[in-house]
């Protein structure tokens, strides 16, 4: 095996491009340096960076660009990666180099150093921030919410706590037991925000994510997490989008009651929300037509968790406790829209 040569790495380059490397359009359309004055920002009230006023001197081990980080986080929310697996795949893959704009000499973030960053990114709850500037990005580049919008939740499984009822009870009373409190290393690996909730007969324990999805582009433009146990409906105002341009909401029967009919009305949107069917009182025909066409229209949001779950790999949540559950699934919707976005710019690209 020979020394690598100068044009060697444009080779494998030109070897990525030509099996149309997805990496390549996300690294080039998305607007990256919009990120950098959020990131910075929570970074320094994180204390993870100093103020560039504030070093003393040049010398010494820099900080790790926070756009650079911000990219490995995205790698991971894109390819379901650890901590572990994304510094390997960062050693390993030339793709994943070339998206962080690093070469073969330059070192690569570790596991412990991603971990600090997303950990004070999630503490600093900039995720949000992040989602609603891309949002914006969006709609600058003409995406606008358009064609109403759809809303739904989804489960994403949490590792089960094996815990006694008596342990459980202390938890749901806002407590932690006093075995907890007196062994810390234990205490951290529980997750107290975590619950239990019944879908379709089966029990599932982790959160949900809700989301509001326009129908025109299909992207997530309004999104809320809460642990597993909150019902779908008492999420629905914190998900509604006023920037849609149609007043349709389309949802499932989970969200239909007289209460949230009147909310909608009074805000001038127009409800198309499944209806349901009750003891004694079955839907009639001309309502499950009716149904019918509604789903049509309402699988578009099941396209946006599909995708997620099967194209990302995001149907778990390894992480401990709301605060990281909300930024791991705030990155998840975060980049879908991206490879939406992508996907978009591709289709009018080849339409033209």
């Amino acid at each position: 095996m020979g020394q690598l040569g100068f044009f060697d790495l444009s080779r494998r380059y030109e070897g990525l491009d030509a099996k149309n490397d997805p990496l390549v359009p996300i690294a080039t359309l998305v607007p990256w340096e919009s990120f950098r004055p959020k990131l910075k920002a929570a970074l320094i009230k994180g204390e993870l960076r100093k103020h560039d006023a504030e070093r003393r001197s040049s010398a010494g081990r820099k900080p790790w660009d926070e756009v650079v980080i911000f990219k490995v986080l995205v790698l991971q929310a894109l390819y379901n990666l650890s901590d572990d697996q994304a510094e390997y795949q960062l050693r390993d893959r030339y793709s994943f180099g070339r998206f962080l704009g690093l070469g073969l000499e330059d070192a690569v973030p570790d596991a412990k150093t991603l971990w600090l960053y997303r950990e004070t990114l999630a503490k600093a709850g900039v995720v949000e921030e992040l989602f609603d500037l891309f949002d914006g990005f969006l709609k600058d580049k003409g995406y606008l919410a358009m064609g109403g919008q759809i809303i739904d939740a989804t489960i994403l499984s949490a590792p089960k706590q094996h815990n006694s009822r008596e342990e459980n009870e202390t938890i749901k009373d806002g407590e932690t037991p006093e075995d907890w409190k007196r062994k810390p290393a234990k205490n951290r690996q529980k997750d107290k925000d975590a619950r239990w909730t019944k879908k379709n007969e089966r029990s599932y324990f982790g959160y949900k994510n809700h989301i509001g999805v326009d129908r025109r582009h299909k992207f997530v433009r309004r999104y809320v997490v809460s642990d597993a146990s909150v019902h779908d409906s008492q999420k629905l105002e914190d998900v509604l989008d006023a920037s849609n341009t149609a007043s349709d909401v389309w949802a499932d029967s989970a969200y239909r009651s007289q209460e949230i009919e009147k909310k909608l009305a009074e805000r001038g949107l127009k409800s198309r929300i499944h209806r349901r069917a009750y003891r004694n009182r079955q839907l009639s025909e001309a309502q499950k037509a009716a149904n019918k066409m509604r789903s049509k229209v309402r699988a578009r949001v099941e396209h946006v968790f599909g995708d997620q779950k099967n194209g990302m790999g995001a149907g778990i949540v390894r992480t401990i406790g709301i605060v990281r559950a909300r930024c791991k699934i705030g990155m998840t919707n975060l980049v879908y829209n991206m490879r939406r976005f992508v996907c978009l710019e591709r289709m009018a690209t080849a339409s033209e």
